[in-house]
């Protein structure tokens, strides 16, 4: 390894353990993050391998899981994810990287939702207004990665986050680092990623703005004086990933590669997402996993995904895949990927 690698890792362990250091308590701050839609798996691959993808990724889906991974394909992708979510909830997530030689890859990725109308209530109308609102997620991200060497990538992907409900938003900046290192053990490669660093989040607009009559005791005085609710700020779900891929098969017919990604949050304990994933002949890919192992009364357990792709002209290549993960007395998720290398 040469010295700006060893020195890269060192500052990557470095920021590590000083985001460890501010969550070393033990209490799991379940609930005391913004914008958890961040935290939904994007990508039919990696979520059918239990989310244990940090030290496998390699596609464009790698914008959400680790985005050193985008510098590692060979030339250029893009994803389009869909996600029937619990409670009738959908998200959708497209990413792209374009390979740019000696100078990295580039990749923008973009997610939304869509949870649908919903009716405004009141005290006095519990049954609806007649009125209706809306609430949205949305996150967008521009991302590069390099190959600093044959073994070792690196990637940064900034990106800018907004939650809606109603008349208010909060927006937030983030960034994701990760890094990718084959190891001198043949088919071992070690991944590390960083998400959503960044600023917090808070809801303001017109819907906090009340009418408001400090003495409702007193008559004459006024009723109707301008004011606003007062809202907090919160952290984004900060996520530190360190994580452990093996190739146990790697021929021209059979691929065989195994994970493990130990997950530091900080609104949540730590635990473990196992996977794997076999490729036969470059065109049907069976893949399995367990995701939040040791941590406890999570919901998510066991995810099972498959995947085809086919060989279209020249270098370009269609590839569609599909991931299923139990979520416990929540029932279950679905999600398809549909992508595109060229």
């Amino acid at each position: 390894m040469n010295k700006l690698v060893i020195k890269t890792l060192l500052v990557f362990i470095f920021v590590a353990f000083e985001i460890n250091a501010q969550y070393v308590d033990n209490v799991s701050k379940r609930g005391t993050t913004a914008a958890q839609f961040l935290k939904v798996s994007q990508g039919a691959r990696g979520t059918g391998m239990g989310s244990a993808f940090v030290a496998v990724s390699d596609d464009a889906s790698s914008m959400f899981w680790n985005v050193a991974g985008i510098a590692r394909q060979e030339g250029n992708s893009a994803i389009f994810d869909h996600t029937q979510w619990i409670a009738d909830l959908n998200y959708n997530f497209i990413a792209g990287s374009i390979n740019l030689g000696d100078y990295g890859t580039v990749g923008v990725s973009f997610i939304g939702s869509n949870y649908g109308e919903m009716n405004v209530t009141t005290v006095d109308e519990p049954d609806g207004t007649g009125s209706v609102f809306s609430v949205s997620d949305v996150a967008f991200s521009l991302g590069w990665a390099i190959n600093l060497t044959q073994e070792f990538s690196i990637g940064f992907n900034p990106k800018v986050i907004q939650q809606t409900i109603w008349n208010t938003s909060g927006t937030a900046f983030a960034i994701d680092m990760g890094i990718l290192y084959d190891t001198p053990f043949d088919g071992l490669t070690i991944g590390m990623s960083i998400t959503n660093l960044g600023t917090k989040l808070q809801l303001t607009g017109t819907s906090n703005v009340i009418l408001y009559d400090q003495d409702d005791a007193t008559t004459g005085n006024n009723d109707r004086i301008p004011g606003e609710y007062s809202t907090g700020s919160w952290s984004l779900p900060l996520n530190y990933v360190l994580g452990f891929s093996y190739k146990v098969l790697n021929t021209e017919m059979h691929k065989f590669v195994v994970d493990v990604d130990a997950k530091h949050p900080n609104d949540n304990y730590e635990s473990l997402n196992v996977g794997g994933e076999y490729v036969f002949n470059d065109v049907i890919a069976l893949r399995g996993g367990y995701k939040t192992l040791f941590l406890d009364n999570s919901q998510e357990s066991f995810a099972l995904g498959a995947g085809f792709k086919q060989k279209l002209l020249g270098n370009v290549a269609l590839h569609i895949d599909y991931a299923y993960q139990d979520f416990g007395i929540l029932t279950s998720i679905h999600k398809v990927s549909v992508g595109i290398d060229f």
